[in-house]
């Protein structure tokens, strides 16, 4: 059986909690990155173990990417349908973008096997940008910005292609019939998240944003 929290990698997460309680945010990206690394080299010796769990959160984050993809759509298209009764000053189209992000859900997830008084503030600085900066626009890239940069939901996802597919670090024999996102690669390969804190995960949050350009 796999320990989720050994002592060392306690010590770690502590010491970010301190770093960051003292605003030393640049300390607190590298603490997070080692502890990511720490953590990734005891759980992908358990991957047969923890498969369930990859395959359960990816199909979650899919479903969110899904209902954000769709969403973002409903509004483009209302914006469009809409624009001869509103305002010329607003002038919606074509100086008008929605940007949409998807973000992992801000309460610590509660399937977690490791709970405690302070894993709600080492997720909260997991999700802080200045700490884990490339999550800056969420999990999915590209970003769906309409009309812009607009594209299938397939190619979103980056399941354009047939599996395996975005499982580079993981065990490719076991992965192989796995249809994973991009998102989830962004996530496990380019972030401060350890694996363990992914794949426990099934809230996701939504942000959509409308900007408006003018010629002045």
């Amino acid at each position: 059986m796999m320990d989720l929290q050994p002592f060392h990698i306690s010590r770690i997460e502590q010491e970010i909690i301190r770093k960051y309680d003292k605003d030393c945010y640049q300390e607190c990206e590298c603490l997070l990155a080692l502890r990511r690394d720490m953590i990734n080299d005891i759980a992908l010796d358990h991957q047969k173990e923890l498969l369930p769990h990859i395959i359960a959160f990816n199909d979650a984050l899919t479903l969110a990417l899904r209902e954000m993809y769709d969403k973002a759509h409903r509004i483009w298209n209302f914006i469009k349908d809409n624009k001869d009764f509103i305002k010329d000053d607003d002038d919606p189209v074509p100086g008008t973008e929605v940007t949409a992000k998807c973000f992992l859900c801000a309460d610590y997830p509660e399937l977690h096997p490791v709970q405690g008084n302070d894993r709600q503030d080492l997720w909260s600085i997991l999700l802080d940008t200045t700490c884990n900066p490339l999550y800056d626009n969420g999990a999915a890239m590209p970003l769906l910005t309409l009309p812009r940069w607009d594209m299938p939901f397939e190619s979103l996802t980056g399941m354009n292609c047939p599996p395996p597919n975005w499982n580079e670090g993981l065990n490719p024999y076991l992965t192989k019939d796995l249809h994973l996102t991009q998102a989830f690669h962004n996530l496990f390969s380019h972030m401060n998240f350890a694996i363990t804190d992914l794949i426990y995960v099934r809230k996701f949050e939504t942000e959509i944003t409308i900007e408006t350009y003018k010629t002045v």
